[in-house]
């Protein structure tokens, strides 16, 4: 039943957002009583974090998997961006309530999630930062900034991506790391 709650509270938060749900449009929506909400969650906001904390534990250890590869930095990098792009086609409304739901976790929540979230942006950094000290990419590049303009473009995808649009998940993954990686300027 857990699963259940949490399952059609992602449905509920993607498509109403967390203030506009309640708990009774919940329970109603399982045809449960409140009585069975509250044996799992003591609050609405403590399933909120329950759905954070699945979301950014998923991703890192995805992420821990692709590092631990013996593989180059460009092919981590795009794992990592592929992984980031499959996670908004598979679990569209939980990335959804990931990013524009954060703001109803009080501090403590919102510490321990930022705690995990710039675990995985400090592994994506340290994958370009041995990108650029084995010449795999530019020597010029500045890591936290580059890995801040892939999660800033990848994690905003959730609000655009079409899985059923023109391009797959996997194409534009490519096409991201195609631009991070080259840029838009034409090789002479």
């Amino acid at each position: 039943m857990k699963e259940k709650l949490i399952k059609i509270s992602i449905s509920l938060f993607g498509q109403n957002g967390f203030t506009e749900t309640s708990i009774q449009d919940i329970v109603e929506a399982l045809g449960v009583t409140k009585g069975t909400f509250y044996y799992y969650f003591k609050s609405k906001e403590e399933l909120l974090m329950e759905i954070h904390l699945r979301y950014i534990e998923d991703l890192l250890k995805g992420q821990n998997e692709i590092v631990s590869k013996e593989s180059t930095q460009e092919q981590k990098l795009f794992e990592m961006v592929y992984m980031l792009m499959q996670h908004i086609e598979g679990h569209g409304q939980s990335a959804r309530v990931f990013f524009r739901e954060m703001q109803h976790l009080n501090e403590a929540h919102l510490e321990d999630i930022f705690k995990k979230s710039d675990a995985f942006k400090d592994n994506m950094k340290k994958v370009i930062e041995d990108g650029i000290k084995k010449k795999e990419f530019r020597q010029d590049l500045h890591a936290n900034i580059v890995t801040l303009a892939i999660l800033g473009a990848v994690n905003w995808s959730y609000h655009w991506f079409n899985p059923l649009g023109e391009l797959s998940d996997h194409a534009v993954s490519k096409i991201y790391i195609d631009l991070m990686l080259n840029g838009l300027k034409a090789s002479k």
